[in-house]
């Protein structure tokens, strides 16, 4: 139980550090502010959905 327990801790932390990475990229080639990068940086997976859903 502990092995798999560990193993979707890290896909969790996988999964939030990329979204993060896709949310401050895709923040960045839009608004190249370092500013908007690091508060949807801090939304990841909210933003790249937004972003995909309405542009």
């Amino acid at each position: 139980m502990a092995n798999s327990t560990n193993k979707v801790t890290e896909s969790v932390r996988g999964g939030i550090t990329l979204g993060s990475a896709l949310a401050i990229a895709i923040s960045w080639s839009v608004n190249e502010s370092i500013l908007w990068a690091i508060i949807h940086g801090l939304l990841s997976w909210f933003y790249v959905l937004y972003y995909a859903l309405f542009y």
